[in-house]
């Protein structure tokens, strides 16, 4: 019988499938390069393994290639039937992920690990601040990820993977010690973890030691690929802590290189938040406003997000619009909003207009 790194069997008869898919999936919770070729060769080995086909279409989802999901997304549910009770399970949780109902799906994953707690692709969409329960718009989400992991931990043990999510879940609680723990034995196992080095930033970061921080994300970087999930974010996360060390030009050239659109790779997500955040950042930190880059930003909001319902990604884009006096597509954006905070867009985004207008007193 083949397994899953957690122990849980896989309907496939091929050991190629089930280890290019366990490669994967491991790529995958490490935000590392080259996930979806991974799954793509797992398929490649059995094109009749389910797991493998809803693995490949959450990767797309992740990597912003939605369009590309449906068809893996598909044939999973169409082979589903054939599969274990857990896998029945772990495929119609993502088929409500994948298609759009993510808030449903949050009690089917409290169900699902109740009796399989090991399920690791499972648990990943409800951890993190991107995560089910962090976009859920709910008062108390911290504390609720946070409520959702602990009980885990006995399961998981020492594994690297689990101990990133529940650090991060610790950072968001204040808990810097504990999470500190826990990332330094996830990067000790698994060094190229690039949500593990993300986290160690902020640990970094929120602990005020942002001069052995900065040194510590560069170096890890400098091997990490373009096409890694996170390249975008991290170097954000290296633009921004730049610019408050003084290393003007160096934040401009990251920023640039792999943040604004045109440079950064992977979810439009992260080019818009990210974009838009540290334009603003380098303006409150003294920098000249550069219209014609708000231009571009307002340009790509327009694009990838009109009017999703997503506030994060709406708040973004409230902010691009304003800072390129664009007053026609803020107005759009916020006649009607949608999603679980849409009740916090139009004051931020008339904030955004006045902070662009100069309008101190509004």
């Amino acid at each position: 019988m083949l397994q899953d790194r957690y122990g849980y069997e896989l309907t496939t008869g091929s050991a190629a499938a089930a280890d290019a898919y366990v490669k994967g999936v491991d790529r995958l919770l490490a935000a590392e390069a080259d996930v979806i070729a991974t799954l793509q060769e797992a398929l490649a080995a059995d094109s009749d393994f389910a797991l493998g086909q809803i693995a490949l279409a959450r990767a797309m989802q992740m990597h912003g290639r939605g369009a590309e999901m449906q068809a893996p997304l598909e044939r999973a549910l169409a082979l589903a039937p054939k599969a274990t009770e857990r896998e029945q399970s772990h495929i119609a949780i993502f088929d409500k992920i994948l298609s759009g109902q993510g808030l449903a799906a949050i009690p089917m994953i409290g169900a699902h690990v109740a009796t399989w707690p090991r399920d690791a692709m499972v648990v990943a969409p409800a951890t993190g601040v991107f995560g089910l329960i962090g976009f859920s718009g709910e008062t108390g989400r911290e504390e609720r990820q946070f409520s959702f992991l602990e009980p885990l931990a006995p399961h998981y043990g020492d594994d690297w993977w689990f101990r990133t999510v529940l650090a991060f879940a610790e950072v968001e609680l204040q808990r810097h010690e504990s999470a500190l723990r826990n990332i330094e034995m996830a990067l000790r196992d698994h060094p190229r973890n690039a949500h593990a080095a993300h986290i160690r930033a902020h640990i970094f970061y929120e602990m005020g030691e942002r001069e052995e921080g900065l040194p510590f994300l560069t170096d890890w970087y400098r091997d990490y690929p373009r096409s890694g999930q996170l390249h975008c974010h991290i170097s954000w996360h290296l633009a921004i802590w730049s610019m408050e060390s003084g290393q003007r030009d160096e934040a401009w050239r990251i920023f640039e290189d792999a943040v604004f659109p045109g440079g950064s790779w992977g979810p439009a997500i992260n080019t818009l938040t990210d974009g838009a955040s540290f334009m603003l950042r380098a303006e409150l930190a003294g920098e000249a406003r550069r219209p014609e880059m708000w231009r571009k930003m307002a340009d790509f909001a327009a694009e990838w997000f009109p009017a999703t319902g997503v506030t994060f990604a709406d708040v973004h884009s409230a902010l691009a619009y304003a800072m390129a006096g664009d007053a026609a597509a803020l107005k759009a954006l916020t006649t009607a909003p949608k999603g679980p905070a849409a009740d916090l867009l139009a004051p931020i985004a008339d904030g955004f207009d006045a902070f662009a207008q100069g309008d101190w007193q509004r």
